[in-house]
């Protein structure tokens, strides 16, 4: 027998240190030829690490959330024969995955090469017992749904990498029964002093980290504006039942990335870039609109490029693959960077007012609240209009507060009047 050391590779793009995110495997584990071992994070992406060979795991080269050199060990494998004492790099990542799904923090599993020795191969069933204070692997929404529907998480048998449960495995467990309608009514008033610690690492470190730089270099100021959205309504609506089954349906989201575009012809401060550090200031001719996508894993912004030259369904269809990617963990590195505005929405859930946070080096993020109805005044007659809110933040050092007003009064009145949306 020998012993395969596969150290760090070279990801990329000048990246001299990653950060190991998640194992996917433990020591005294079988594993295949390109068998998933390791998630790293570069700054933008998370990157699936393979297996270059067929063996048993002996050791580990780091925990997760360590900060990891080009170069260094990743992890050694008993392999039969010499093995490979020169000590190589570990092949080329697989795939790309800047969402991909991580313990604590997942949307949905990466299948797994169908020879690996991974849980999910044995499962046989929905249900599986665990002890009353073992922690299954799970995403902080997969634990939410099953709180909501009473689930005891530790019950259900999980078919993702690593015995991760997913939302397939909680439908699953109701549809066989096995799911306690009473558990959350018994439970309401029994006394819990749990405590559940969460390290930060991975893209929840990374989101953290631009979070924390944003607020503290750029001087933010938000600025509200309602607007009567009952006409764009109206054309939306008009728009899917013509033209819907055979060009796909229209969300708003399409809308507003048009009416950024044309705002910004006669607002060109907005669509720009600062750099602080060279005290250079870009505007850019291209709109790069980043369309702020939530996973479990935390918010993404998924980049529509040159949304100047797109129509609204093109629009349309490439935010819906943009957030799918994202939400999926297939986007790529160039899909989640270069944006030069951003638009942000909660949708439904999206409140009256919001502050959003700049997504920086840009300069202005508009943010899109939810759509209600309301009595309003209109020449003189009480009547029900839609109406919503875009809560917007700016860079103070570079956009000027009356700048920045006239700007989303400008929106307004392409949205209230949306014929002028196509008026060149």
């Amino acid at each position: 027998m020998g012993t395969h050391v596969i150290k760090m590779p070279d990801i990329g793009e000048g990246i001299a240190e990653v950060e190991l995110s998640q194992w996917h495997v433990k020591v005294g584990d079988l594993v295949v030829e390109d068998q998933v071992l390791a998630d790293v994070m570069t700054d933008k992406a998370m990157v699936d690490i393979p297996s270059p060979v067929h063996g048993k795991v002996i050791a580990l080269g780091g925990q997760p959330g360590e900060v990891m050199a080009v170069g260094s060990v990743l992890i050694s494998i008993e392999v039969e024969g010499a093995g490979n004492l020169k000590e190589s790099a570990a092949p080329a990542p697989v795939k790309e995955a800047p969402v991909a799904p991580k313990v604590e923090a997942a949307v949905e599993s990466k299948p797994a090469v169908a020879a690996a020795p991974r849980p999910a191969a044995v499962c046989q069933g929905p249900m599986v017992a665990r002890e009353a204070d073992e922690r299954p692997l799970a995403s902080p929404a997969v634990r939410k749904h099953a709180l909501d529907l009473g689930i005891q998480l530790r019950l259900v048998r999980g078919s993702g990498p690593a015995g991760r449960v997913l939302h397939e495995d909680l439908e699953a467990y109701l549809a066989q029964g096995q799911s306690n309608a009473s558990a959350p009514a018994a439970a309401a008033y029994v006394q819990r002093n749990d405590e559940e610690q969460i390290q930060v690492i991975g893209m929840r470190r990374k989101i953290a980290q631009r979070m924390q730089d944003a607020t503290q270099r750029a001087a933010h100021f938000s600025y509200v504006e309602e607007i009567d959205v009952t006409a764009i309504e109206e054309l939306r609506a008009h728009l899917n039942e013509k033209h819907g089954a055979s060009r796909g349906k229209l969300t708003l989201l399409p809308f507003l990335v048009r009416a950024l575009v044309v705002a910004l012809r006669d607002f060109p401060q907005m669509n720009a870039r600062y750099d602080d550090e060279a005290q250079v200031i870009t505007r850019l001719g291209a709109v790069h609109v980043g369309v702020a996508t939530q996973s479990d894993v935390g918010l993404m912004v998924p980049v529509v490029r040159h949304a100047e030259a797109r129509s609204l369904w093109d629009s349309a269809a490439e935010i819906s693959r943009l957030a799918n990617a994202a939400r999926n963990g297939k986007a790529s590195r160039d899909e989640l960077s270069g944006s030069t505005i951003t638009l942000t929405s909660l949708g439904a859930l999206g409140g009256i007012v919001s502050t959003p946070v700049l997504n920086l080096p840009e300069v202005a993020i508009v943010g899109v609240n939810k759509i209600v109805e309301r009595p309003m005044v209109l020449k003189g007659q009480v009547v029900i209009r839609k109406m919503m809110n875009l809560s917007s933040s700016f860079d103070h050092r570079v956009v000027d507060g009356m700048d920045a007003a006239l700007f989303i009064q400008a929106i307004r009145g392409l949205l209230e009047q949306p014929a002028t949306l196509f008026v060149e």
